[in-house]
C-alpha cells in the first residue's frame, strides 16, 4: 500500500512536470507523430485505402465470401504497412547521403582536422604555405562505403524506429497469412 505522503509527494511532482510550457514547445511536441507519417492509420489517407482494397480484392480472388475478404484486407493493410516503412528508410538514407558530406565526417577527425589548422594559424606558422598533403586532408570528407557506414553510425537512433515499424508490419502480415491460409485451407 502507498503511503499518503508517497502519493502526496507524486501528485507535486505531476504538476511539475507536465510537457512543455512555452508556445513553440508544444507545437514542437505537437509534431511529434507527423515524423515521419508510419504511425498513421492507413484509413487516414484515402490513396492507401484504394491501394489496399485493390490488392485486397487480388488476395482474396473473385469470388471470396466476406470473411475471407476480411481476411484479405487485413494482410493488404499489412502488406502496405510494410512497404511505407520501406519507403520511408529508403528516403531517409537517400536524404542523409544527399546531404553536406563534412555533416557525416566522424568527431575524431573532425577534432583532428581543428588541432591541425589551429597549429598552422599560430603566428610563428602563419606564413609558411600549408603542405599540398595536410591541406588535402583536410578538404576532403568520407566517401563511397566509409561514408555510408558513418552515416548509419550517426543515424542509428532514427533507423532502429524504422526498423521497430517493420517489424510490426512484418509480424502483422505473417499472422494475417496464416488466419487466411487456415480458413481457405477448410474452406
Amino acid at each position: 500500500m502507498t503511503s499518503d505522503r508517497k502519493i502526496k509527494a507524486n501528485r507535486a511532482n505531476a504538476k511539475v512536470s507536465t510537457g512543455p510550457k512555452t508556445h513553440h514547445g508544444r507545437a514542437r511536441s505537437a509534431k511529434n507523430a507527423f515524423r515521419h507519417g508510419l504511425s498513421f492509420p492507413i484509413e487516414s489517407d484515402q490513396a492507401l485505402c484504394e491501394e489496399v482494397q485493390a490488392l485486397a480484392r487480388q488476395i482474396a480472388g473473385p469470388h471470396a465470401s466476406a470473411h475471407i475478404q476480411l481476411l484479405a484486407r487485413r494482410v493488404a493493410e499489412a502488406q502496405v504497412d510494410l512497404r511505407r516503412v520501406r519507403y520511408a528508410r529508403q528516403q531517409f538514407l537517400s536524404e542523409a547521403l544527399a546531404k553536406n558530406p563534412y555533416h557525416y565526417e566522424p568527431r575524431a577527425v573532425t577534432r583532428a582536422k581543428m588541432r591541425i589548422i589551429k597549429h598552422f594559424l599560430t603566428p610563428k606558422l602563419a606564413d609558411i604555405p600549408m603542405p599540398t598533403l595536410i591541406e588535402n586532408y583536410l578538404t576532403t570528407a568520407p566517401e563511397g562505403p566509409t561514408r555510408f557506414a558513418t552515416v548509419l553510425l550517426k543515424e542509428t537512433k532514427r533507423l532502429l524506429a524504422l526498423d521497430r515499424y517493420e517489424r510490426r508490419a512484418l509480424s502483422r502480415r505473417k499472422f494475417a497469412v496464416r488466419a487466411f491460409d487456415e480458413v481457405r485451407r477448410r474452406s
